[in-house]
């Protein structure tokens, strides 16, 4: 099994050679990160495989956040190169539910807890995320518990 930073590192050679600048910054994002969170978590060697999709899936994320906001201030010669690098940092990601996918997750997690309401969203939630690790975006999920559950 190849580790995601050894994916990194043959995609920033791959990059390098195109000098497609923009996946090399992304790339270099990524390493920097995931050197960081090696460095904190000590002597363990390597991050788990949980940790690793946490950190990409923070990182499109902060990309995307950033994006927004530029594109609200009108820059989208800013917003522009957010989009792109949160592309090139989203191929790292496994392959993203639809929201029909996660719908049925939600409503199973639902009918299994038998939550009721907005006051069981952070139980239906918590459950939720952890079942959808890595394969479905925060906010998207929040919006179908707070839909299923209203």
């Amino acid at each position: 099994i190849m580790s995601l930073q050894q994916d990194v590192m043959t995609a920033m050679k791959t990059a390098m050679k195109a000098k497609d600048s923009v996946a090399l910054e992304s790339l270099r994002a990524i390493k920097s990160v995931l050197l960081m969170a090696q460095t904190e978590s000590g002597a363990k060697t390597e991050l788990s495989e949980e940790e690793e999709i946490k950190i990409i899936q923070k990182l499109v994320k902060q990309r995307k956040d950033s994006a927004a906001i530029y594109t609200e201030q009108g820059r989208e010669d800013l917003a522009a190169p957010e989009l792109a690098q949160a592309e090139v940092i989203g191929q790292f990601l496994p392959e993203q539910m639809s929201e029909g996918d996660i719908a049925k997750v939600v409503e199973d997690v639902i009918a299994k807890t038998g939550a009721d309401g907005m006051k069981d969203m952070g139980k239906v939630m918590g459950m939720v995320s952890s079942q959808l690790a890595g394969k479905a975006d925060g906010k998207t999920i929040s919006t179908i518990v707070k839909n299923k559950l209203a």
